[in-house]
């Protein structure tokens, strides 16, 4: 590819006023533009690929008229995506008496810190937290944990940094640390307009899809969770790249009575939340995907549209019975035309997929629990300049999701992450499964499999052997043989094609297990109480 790059201008806020950046190209990362332009060296580059938290920076963008604050990962945060927003590094945080926020207090008085090189990012992912939680009110161990997940230390540990982030409400803001929202969303409404030459973030999804037919070529992008790594570790350069997320309309979770439409602008932190919502039973999970600064970032249609063998969405979103909408802008008509398909029937091979030159992922369509599973509308279909796509013809519902589960109670569904960590790690297998029953025997049934073949699958042929079948241990035997022999997994750095085979098999026997009532087999659940 070209290395030509063309410079634009960015904007954003530091410390309250507007900061101006002219020659800053397309493909260049926030964390360079701070340490590099800006001299914010507290800023650390560790892995540089979003798995340590060590370059950890909050944004605060308005939404509503109020301030929504976000940690990221600043390596692999493309920096022109920050454009209209307010950007707070460690050195920001400091009163200008030189006194310490409470993220930072705490750390010192919880002895949260010995090298040192981890800590910038701890205490912004603690001033993120602070910010969200109205002053650091209310935190617990497990939000802590949660929250903190993103951020890797390698010699400290995390106890004193745990306890700093219980700690850090109880101590006092001192004069010129806090932060004056109204005023900076009166700042930021006074931005001038990005110089959009070569990044493009089109604000309305006419002018998204009208964007990407005039520039089929240039590189799209969401949260550049993925993207990013092509510019830290692969080197490449994007002479124009094409943002979604701030299309106005994608950035939404809407709600039907059969199904969630979630656009592709929508976080993964905000998108799991949905789901969540829905199901509460997959919260563990949920919180497994990356860490926090990546899930507020990333997005679930740009994992989708990704294609990831070991991208732990897709799995979930296939035993869900999840479609994709894929949108282009016809000219002919002056309107916006869509296609819906099932999620698995997106994929052609490795990181190949469906989509044409001039469309997009836009949205995320996910049955509702209890829901019919949703019939895609013809390829060939053509959308109003409004979405057509949001009715389902009524059925008979099945009964609502709970964890409760047993003959003519509702879906049993869980999806199993296997990593070498258990946070912040990608997935050596992740197998999801949702299944109902009816007279002991199974009436539908679901998998979804990642890490077992070239893209994310269904899990057909096991699937064939339980449907219609007694849910009973002869029939569960059959299906572990029948889902070993479906896929055709290879050895690479996170498993050995004979692990797994092994696992896939192993993770089905225990959704046999769960489905009998058996619990203490669950990491989430797991106590030392249960032990004695």
């Amino acid at each position: 590819m070209s290395t030509e790059i063309s410079a634009q201008t960015l904007s954003f806020l530091r410390r309250g006023q507007p900061v101006t950046l002219h020659n800053v190209a397309p493909d260049r990362t926030l964390l360079e533009v701070l340490r590099e332009d800006l001299g914010c060296t507290g800023t650390k580059e560790g892995c540089g690929e979003g798995d340590c938290g060590a370059c950890t920076v909050v944004l605060g963008e308005a939404i509503g008229g109020q301030l929504q604050y976000k940690a990221i990962n600043s390596c692999i945060r493309l920096a022109h995506s920050v454009q209209g927003m307010a950007v707070w590094t460690t050195e920001d945080l400091v009163s200008p008496q030189g006194e310490l926020h409470p993220a930072q207090e705490a750390m010192v008085q919880c002895h949260g810190s010995q090298c040192g090189f981890c800590t910038p990012g701890f205490v912004m992912s603690l001033f993120g937290m602070y910010q969200n939680s109205g002053g650091g009110q209310g935190i617990d161990r497990a939000q802590a944990s949660a929250d903190l997940s993103g951020n890797l230390c390698r010699c400290t540990g995390y106890r004193p940094i745990l306890d700093a982030a219980q700690q850090m409400g109880s101590l006092p803001l001192p004069p010129g640390c806090g932060v004056n929202e109204a005023a900076t969303v009166a700042a930021l409404k006074k931005l001038a307009p990005p110089h959009t030459e070569n990044y493009l973030r089109p604000t309305t999804l006419a002018s998204l899809l009208q964007a990407r037919a005039a520039h089929p070529k240039a590189q799209v992008v969401a949260g550049t969770t993925d993207v990013g790594l092509w510019v830290t570790k692969m080197h490449k350069r994007f002479t124009q790249v094409l943002d979604v997320t701030a299309a106005e309309e994608l950035r939404r979770v809407e709600t039907y009575p059969h199904h969630i439409a979630i656009g592709a602008a929508v976080s993964l932190h905000e998108a799991y939340a949905a789901l969540v919502s829905e199901r509460p039973q997959l919260k563990t999970f949920a919180q497994r995907f990356a860490g926090l600064p990546v899930r507020n970032s990333g997005t679930l249609g740009g994992n989708v549209a990704n294609g990831s063998p070991i991208g732990d969405s897709m799995p979930l979103l296939i035993a869900l019975g999840a479609s994709v909408v894929l949108m282009r802008w016809d000219a002919k008509h002056q309107a916006v035309a869509h296609r819906e398909l099932l999620l698995e029937d997106l994929y052609t091979g490795y990181r190949a997929n469906v989509i044409k030159a001039d469309e997009l992922l836009c949205w995320v369509k996910v049955p509702r629990p209890g829901a019919p599973s949703p019939q895609p509308s013809p390829a060939s279909g053509r959308g109003g300049k409004t979405r057509d796509f949001a009715n389902e013809v009524p059925s008979l519902p099945l009964p609502l999701a709970g964890e409760g589960w047993g003959e003519g109670s509702p879906e049993f569904l869980r999806v199993y992450k296997i990593s070498k960590r258990f946070d912040d790690d990608i997935s050596a297998v992740c197998l999801a499964m949702r299944m109902t029953l009816e007279r002991g025997k199974v009436k539908t049934i679901s998998i979804g499999a990642g890490g077992v073949a070239a893209t994310p699958v269904r899990a057909r042929q096991t699937e064939a052997a339980l449907l219609g079948h007694a849910w009973n241990a002869d029939t569960v035997v059959t299906a572990i043989a029948a889902l070993r022999g479906e896929f055709k997994p290879i050895t690479d750095m996170r498993a050995s094609a004979a692990y797994r085979h092994t696992v896939l098999g192993n993770l089905l026997q225990r959704f046999w297990l769960e489905s009998q009532g058996l619990q203490a087999i669950n990491l989430e659940s797991f106590s030392m109480e249960a032990l004695t």
